[in-house]
Formats: structure tokens, C-alpha cells, sequence
């Protein structure tokens, strides 16, 4: 079999992914009360997606992934207020303009150290937040760009209260999107990036253009959180400063933390993990809710993340029985 058959089968899904998907697809409906929760894990789970692309297969480290999350979410709330409240379309810019940014801004991570990207990618989230500020007229400034009001989805479901198109429409885009990133991370391009993440040296010494290859990654790395961005500023009808601060980058990587890096699913997992402890531990103590989570990650790097959240593959493994 060769390099390429088994990229190609590594990229096929799997029936339990299938089964995970569907299962995932249907739980606005079956979990109707708590399709709101389920429509916010999606637009994490997407955000931090993103954010594996660059830092687990590509080894970029950024603590401003937030720029690209925040321009996604104006620029689709400007367009549905200033032009069509059309989802897919406010969507379709809300990708594109992210892109664009990206595209910018790969030059800043193309030199220097992992210590000058962290922060490189931070100063440009802090200057796109100060923009943001200061250009009130047409953001709203700090109380945030209000009435933004969605059309209903495909002319048919309209966004309601309870939160569930709004979940469906999250679930469907992450999916699609999870998808596309999993064909390009077992194809010979996504091969070319885990060999710059080991050796960027080595890598160059072989004849593979690491730089273009980082400029395309974080090109759609950087369109992909612009993607979460533009649904949660469609499904909350409102996008603030908050968007692009500084906790938005620190969330997702603790997220991929949580769920690990250099596996898609690892976004998705700690997507949930992150969000249902966030919202059960602020439901009890609202002012004291991240001591807990910090408590969780300590926990989680002393005994480990297989102990931790995955014990039945951690027994299985010590036992002598293989991964399942």
C-alpha cells in the first residue's frame, strides 16, 4: 500500500465517527433545553479546531488566535446589519475577511522565535481590540455592536429563543469544517506540516517550502475561528470588544489542553469538557468558578489527561490489553 492509499484511508471516517456525528447532530432535538450550551460547545470546539491546525500540527504557538475569532464575529454582524441578515452569506464573509487577516498576518510567524509569535499574534489581537474601541461609530465601541438581527436559516428556520436552529446551524458548520481539516491534515500537504512541527531545519534541508506552506495553514487556520466567530455573533444577535480579549486565546488553548493537541477530536472533546465544567462550576460559584477550573488542569498534569478523562484506556493499556 502506498503513502498516499494510507492517507486516504487514515482520512476515511470511521463508524463510530459516524455514530458520534449523528449522535451529535440530533442532541439539539434530544437535549432540546439545553441547546444553547450545545450551540456554544460547537463554536468552541471550531475555534479550537482552528487553533490545533497551527499549534498541534504546524507547532505555531499564538496567544492571539482571538484576532481572527473577533473579526469573523463584526465583520458577519456588520454585514447582517449593514447589507443582508442572510446567515451563510454573513458567514461566507465573516470566513473571508479572517482569511485575508490571517494571510496578513502569517508574515509576523514566519521569523523569529516562539517566544516573538506569542507576542507578535498577542499585539495584533490588542491592536484590532483597540481599532475595535475607538472606531465606535461603527462598532459600537465598548457597548458592543447591539440590534443585529438574523434572517431565518436556508429562508426556512428562524432563529428563536430556545436556541435550537441556532445549535443545528453550529453543529452542521463544525462538522463541515471538521471534515475539510481532517482531509488536509492526512493528505501529503498535512504530512508536509508535522514534518516542519518536528524539524522546521530539516524540513527546509529537504527542499519543502516551510514558508508558504505556514502561510497557507494559517491562512485557514485563521478562516476557520472566523468561521466560530460569525456564529456566535449570528446566534447571539450581538458582538462586543470581549471577542477579541485576551481570555479568548488563553480559553482555547486551555481547551486543547484539556482535550489535547495534534488530534482534531481533541479540540472537540475539551470543547466539552471546558464548557460543562464552565457552566456547572459558574452555576455554584459564580465568582470563584476559575480556582476550580485551575484545581481541574492542575489535576489533569499530575495524574494525567488518559487517568483523568480517559480511565477506561489508561486500564486497558496497564493491563496489558492494547488501546482500544
Amino acid at each position: 500500500m502506498s503513502a498516499h492509499d494510507i492517507l486516504l484511508q487514515r482520512a476515511r471516517a470511521k463508524p463510530w465517527e459516524v455514530a458520534l456525528w449523528v449522535l451529535a447532530l440530533a442532541s439539539p432535538f434530544v437535549l432540546s433545553r439545553h441547546a444553547l450550551i450545545i450551540n456554544e460547545v460547537a463554536i468552541v470546539a471550531l475555534f479550537a479546531l482552528s487553533l490545533d491546525l497551527i499549534l498541534g500540527f504546524t507547532g505555531i504557538v499564538s496567544l492571539g488566535h482571538a484576532a481572527f475569532f473577533g473579526m469573523g464575529a463584526y465583520a458577519a454582524a456588520l454585514f447582517a446589519k449593514l447589507v443582508t441578515p442572510d446567515p451563510l452569506a454573513g458567514l461566507a464573509v465573516g470566513v473571508l475577511v479572517s482569511a485575508l487577516l490571517g494571510a496578513l498576518c502569517s508574515a509576523t510567524v514566519l521569523r523569529g522565535t516562539d517566544l516573538t509569535r506569542l507576542m507578535v499574534t498577542l499585539g495584533v489581537a490588542l491592536i484590532l481590540m483597540e481599532l475595535a474601541n475607538k472606531l465606535d461609530w461603527l462598532t459600537g465601541g465598548a457597548d458592543g455592536l447591539q440590534g443585529v438581527v438574523m434572517g431565518p436559516l436556508l429562508g426556512q428556520f428562524e432563529f428563536d429563543l430556545s436556541g435550537r436552529t441556532s445549535a443545528c446551524y453550529s453543529l452542521s458548520v463544525l462538522l463541515l469544517l471538521f471534515v475539510l481539516a481532517r482531509r488536509l491534515v492526512h493528505s501529503p500537504f498535512g504530512a508536509t506540516l508535522k514534518a516542519i512541527r518536528d524539524n522546521r531545519l530539516r524540513a527546509m534541508a529537504v527542499g519543502i517550502a516551510v514558508n508558504r506552506h505556514v502561510a497557507i495553514v494559517y491562512t485557514v487556520a485563521a478562516a476557520m475561528a472566523g468561521a466560530a466567530g460569525a456564529l456566535l455573533a449570528q446566534t447571539t444577535g450581538f458582538a462586543s470588544l470581549d471577542v477579541f480579549e485576551f481570555h479568548r486565546s488563553a480559553d482555547v488553548l486551555l481547551v486543547l489542553v484539556i482535550g489535547g493537541v495534534g488530534w482534531l477530536y481533541g479540540g472537540v472533546i475539551g470543547a466539552v469538557v471546558f464548557t460543562l465544567i464552565q457552566d456547572t462550576i459558574s452555576s455554584i460559584t459564580p465568582q470563584y468558578w476559575t480556582f476550580w477550573i485551575g484545581l481541574f488542569l492542575v489535576l489533569l498534569v499530575r495524574v494525567g489527561r488518559e487517568r483523568l478523562l480517559h480511565p477506561w484506556t489508561w486500564w486497558s493499556r496497564s493491563s496489558g490489553g492494547g488501546a482500544p
